[in-house]
């Protein structure tokens, strides 16, 4: 019930929604993105958690080609749970950002521009989003029901053996998601804090 509840609350909240963008994103998409923007995306994103992101990490230091051109794509952290018959996806919530932390750089590198989570990102993370001009979206933890309804298809890209894990290239539509950080330094997580800290006892 309480995720009915949570699933409600997150229409209602993006109910008025400020942006709608599309990937890949351009440069100048992304520099009219702030911490706090309330965010549709329609386009493809591409799906990778730890194993995904250590594989393609090591195959960069290797001078090795990886599975996707990154050029102004998302990548969702997200390991969705196989669909039932008659499915496009199963459960399709994010997972924690942060323990994807040791593996951006390589990526932005490579053109990367976007990535989808759970929770705050490590201060090295914000800097390197605003040195390599990319965004931080957080997506709505706990309506991994809701989520899946916004995808459209799913397609096998990488690392099958992966099973969850493997690299999915996914076609969404108003896919809603929060801007958490910003090329600016802007943090909707760092924001809140200071708000709290604002309240009277």
């Amino acid at each position: 019930m309480l995720c009915v509840y949570t699933a409600k609350a997150a229409i209602i909240y993006f109910s008025a929604m400020e942006k709608r963008i599309r990937t890949p994103l351009t440069d100048e998409v992304v520099a009219d993105l702030r911490a706090g923007d309330k965010v549709l995306i329609t386009g493809y994103l591409y799906t990778a958690r730890d194993a995904a992101h250590k594989r393609m990490v090591e195959a960069i230091e290797r001078g090795d080609p990886i599975p996707v051109d990154l050029k102004g794509q998302v990548i969702y952290y997200v390991g969705p749970t196989p669909p039932r018959e008659g499915q496009i996806i199963g459960s399709a919530g994010p997972t924690t950002a942060i323990r994807m932390d040791k593996y951006v750089e390589p990526l932005l590198r490579l053109g990367l521009k976007g990535m989808i989570g759970k929770g705050y990102r490590s201060p090295e993370v914000k800097e390197l989003l605003k040195r390599y001009r990319a965004v931080y979206f957080a997506a709505v933890g706990g309506v991994a029901v809701l989520l899946k309804r916004h995808i459209k298809s799913s397609e096998l890209i990488a690392y099958e053996d992966l099973g969850t894990e493997a690299v999915r290239r996914l076609y969404v539509e108003d896919f809603p998601v929060i801007v958490a950080n910003d090329i600016y330094g802007g943090d909707i997580f760092e924001e809140g804090r200071r708000r709290y800290a604002r309240i009277e006892v």
